[in-house]
């Protein structure tokens, strides 16, 4: 009878942790960057896309100031 009882409990452990989906996210924005940046670079000129650029650099600074 106690074996059942530990062995109901190890399922619910197990589901407790979440994945770590940074990297995923990482990889993702980094694959829509380019026409991201294209696109912006034909309809508004280069001066949005080197803001958006510099934009992005400083918050990457923070994030990884804060990690």
């Amino acid at each position: 009878m106690q074996q059942d009882k530990t062995a109901r409990k190890r399922p619910h452990q197990a589901a407790a942790q979440a994945p770590d989906l940074l990297e995923t996210t990482l990889r993702f924005a980094g694959i829509n960057m380019p026409w991201i940046f294209f696109t912006l670079w034909l309809l508004y000129g280069m001066v949005p896309v080197l803001l958006l650029a510099a934009l992005i650099n400083h918050m990457i600074t923070r994030l990884e100031m804060r990690t």
